[in-house]
Protein backbone atom coordinates (compact mmCIF):
# COMPACT_ATOMS: atom_id res chain seq x y z
CA UNK A 1 0.00 0.00 0.00
CA UNK A 2 1.14 3.24 -1.17
CA UNK A 3 1.38 6.27 1.44
CA UNK A 4 -1.07 8.24 -0.37
CA UNK A 5 -3.17 5.10 0.11
CA UNK A 6 -2.81 4.52 3.41
CA UNK A 7 -4.01 8.48 3.83
CA UNK A 8 -7.02 7.37 2.17
CA UNK A 9 -7.21 4.29 4.62
CA UNK A 10 -6.76 6.64 7.62
CA UNK A 11 -9.15 8.73 6.64
CA UNK A 12 -11.68 5.84 6.33
CA UNK A 13 -10.48 3.94 9.79
CA UNK A 14 -11.52 7.00 11.33
CA UNK A 15 -14.84 7.63 9.63
CA UNK A 16 -14.03 10.74 8.26
CA UNK A 17 -17.13 12.55 5.58
CA UNK A 18 -15.38 12.91 1.96
CA UNK A 19 -15.16 11.97 -1.19
CA UNK A 20 -11.57 11.44 -3.19
CA UNK A 21 -11.28 13.51 -6.09
CA UNK A 22 -8.44 15.02 -8.23
CA UNK A 23 -5.40 12.72 -9.09
CA UNK A 24 -6.17 10.09 -7.15
CA UNK A 25 -9.69 9.57 -8.40
CA UNK A 26 -8.58 9.93 -12.07
CA UNK A 27 -6.13 6.69 -10.84
CA UNK A 28 -8.96 5.15 -9.39
CA UNK A 29 -10.43 5.75 -12.86
CA UNK A 30 -7.64 3.82 -14.56
CA UNK A 31 -6.04 6.75 -15.42
CA UNK A 32 -2.01 6.63 -15.64
CA UNK A 33 -1.05 9.76 -13.90
CA UNK A 34 1.79 10.50 -11.25
CA UNK A 35 0.27 12.48 -8.10
CA UNK A 36 2.18 13.84 -5.01
CA UNK A 37 -1.25 14.19 -2.99
CA UNK A 38 -4.71 12.90 -1.59
CA UNK A 39 -7.44 15.67 -2.61
CA UNK A 40 -10.42 15.47 -1.00
CA UNK A 41 -13.56 17.25 -0.85
CA UNK A 42 -15.08 16.97 2.95
CA UNK A 43 -17.86 17.86 5.10
CA UNK A 44 -16.17 21.05 6.70
CA UNK A 45 -17.68 20.69 10.12
CA UNK A 46 -16.14 21.56 13.08
CA UNK A 47 -16.97 17.49 13.95
CA UNK A 48 -15.59 16.38 10.86
CA UNK A 49 -12.03 18.87 10.42
CA UNK A 50 -11.64 17.61 14.50
CA UNK A 51 -12.26 13.88 13.06
CA UNK A 52 -9.49 14.72 10.92
CA UNK A 53 -7.38 16.04 13.43
CA UNK A 54 -7.25 13.43 15.34
CA UNK A 55 -6.93 10.72 12.18
CA UNK A 56 -3.48 12.51 11.07
CA UNK A 57 -2.40 12.90 14.59
CA UNK A 58 0.84 10.67 14.62
CA UNK A 59 2.08 11.56 11.47
CA UNK A 60 3.04 14.94 12.64
CA UNK A 61 0.77 16.91 10.52
CA UNK A 62 1.45 20.75 10.05
CA UNK A 63 -0.28 23.03 7.49
CA UNK A 64 1.46 23.09 4.60
CA UNK A 65 0.82 26.51 2.87
CA UNK A 66 1.96 28.65 5.84
CA UNK A 67 5.60 30.02 5.80
CA UNK A 68 6.37 28.72 9.38
CA UNK A 69 4.97 25.38 8.81
CA UNK A 70 2.66 25.40 11.63
CA UNK A 71 1.73 22.19 13.47
CA UNK A 72 -1.78 21.58 12.44
CA UNK A 73 -3.91 22.62 15.76
CA UNK A 74 -7.41 22.77 15.29
CA UNK A 75 -10.12 24.29 17.87
CA UNK A 76 -13.99 24.72 17.41
CA UNK A 77 -13.26 28.20 17.49
CA UNK A 78 -10.63 28.43 14.07
CA UNK A 79 -12.70 25.61 12.36
CA UNK A 80 -15.49 27.95 11.53
CA UNK A 81 -15.48 29.54 8.66
CA UNK A 82 -12.45 27.53 6.85
CA UNK A 83 -13.01 26.57 3.48
CA UNK A 84 -10.03 24.15 2.45
CA UNK A 85 -7.73 22.70 4.85
CA UNK A 86 -4.10 21.72 3.10
CA UNK A 87 -1.96 19.44 5.58
CA UNK A 88 1.51 17.91 5.08
CA UNK A 89 2.03 14.76 6.80
CA UNK A 90 4.99 11.97 7.41
CA UNK A 91 2.75 10.30 4.32
CA UNK A 92 2.31 13.07 2.07
CA UNK A 93 -0.12 15.90 1.73
CA UNK A 94 -3.99 15.82 2.29
CA UNK A 95 -5.94 18.83 0.93
CA UNK A 96 -8.94 18.75 2.19
CA UNK A 97 -11.37 21.05 -0.02
CA UNK A 98 -14.99 22.76 0.70
CA UNK A 99 -15.65 23.03 -3.16
CA UNK A 100 -14.53 21.07 -6.14
CA UNK A 101 -14.25 23.79 -9.22
CA UNK A 102 -17.55 22.53 -11.70
CA UNK A 103 -18.84 20.04 -8.82
CA UNK A 104 -20.03 22.00 -6.07
CA UNK A 105 -19.13 21.72 -1.86
CA UNK A 106 -19.62 17.99 -0.23
CA UNK A 107 -23.13 17.52 -0.61
CA UNK A 108 -23.18 17.72 -4.63
CA UNK A 109 -19.20 15.61 -4.66
CA UNK A 110 -21.53 13.11 -2.55
CA UNK A 111 -24.44 13.32 -5.05
CA UNK A 112 -21.86 12.63 -8.46
CA UNK A 113 -19.13 9.57 -6.35
CA UNK A 114 -19.36 6.22 -6.94
CA UNK A 115 -18.17 3.96 -3.94
CA UNK A 116 -15.02 2.17 -3.70
CA UNK A 117 -13.61 -0.27 -1.95
CA UNK A 118 -9.77 -0.96 -2.17
CA UNK A 119 -9.95 -3.48 0.82
CA UNK A 120 -9.34 -1.24 3.67
CA UNK A 121 -13.17 0.16 3.28
CA UNK A 122 -15.20 1.79 1.84
CA UNK A 123 -14.88 5.47 0.46
CA UNK A 124 -16.54 7.56 -1.98
CA UNK A 125 -14.43 8.83 -5.37
CA UNK A 126 -15.82 11.78 -7.54
CA UNK A 127 -17.67 10.20 -10.91
CA UNK A 128 -15.86 9.97 -14.35
CA UNK A 129 -18.00 12.93 -15.31
CA UNK A 130 -18.02 15.55 -13.01
CA UNK A 131 -14.16 14.51 -12.69
CA UNK A 132 -13.63 15.63 -16.02
CA UNK A 133 -16.30 18.49 -15.54
CA UNK A 134 -13.87 19.49 -12.47
CA UNK A 135 -10.66 19.31 -14.55
CA UNK A 136 -11.53 20.87 -17.32
CA UNK A 137 -13.01 24.06 -15.15
CA UNK A 138 -9.62 24.30 -13.15
CA UNK A 139 -8.48 23.91 -16.85
CA UNK A 140 -4.57 23.66 -16.03
CA UNK A 141 -2.25 22.23 -18.46
CA UNK A 142 -1.24 19.44 -16.18
CA UNK A 143 -4.67 18.44 -16.45
CA UNK A 144 -4.85 17.73 -19.77
CA UNK A 145 -3.28 14.22 -19.93
CA UNK A 146 -5.65 13.27 -17.22
CA UNK A 147 -8.98 14.63 -19.10
CA UNK A 148 -7.65 13.10 -22.27
CA UNK A 149 -7.47 9.80 -20.75
CA UNK A 150 -10.29 10.04 -18.84
CA UNK A 151 -12.35 11.33 -21.82
CA UNK A 152 -11.06 7.62 -23.57
CA UNK A 153 -12.24 5.32 -20.28
CA UNK A 154 -15.70 7.27 -20.30
CA UNK A 155 -15.92 6.15 -24.03
CA UNK A 156 -15.16 2.54 -23.58
CA UNK A 157 -17.38 2.76 -20.36
CA UNK A 158 -20.34 3.68 -22.60
CA UNK A 159 -20.12 1.30 -25.49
Amino acid sequence: MTDLERLVARLVEHEIEFVVVGGVAAIAHGVSVATFDVDVCCRMTETNLLKIQRALSELNPFHRMTPQKLPLGLTAENCRGLKNLYIQSDWGQLDCLGEVAGVGGYEEALQHSIELDLGFGSFRVLDIEKLITSKEAMSRPKDIPAIIQLKAIQEELDL
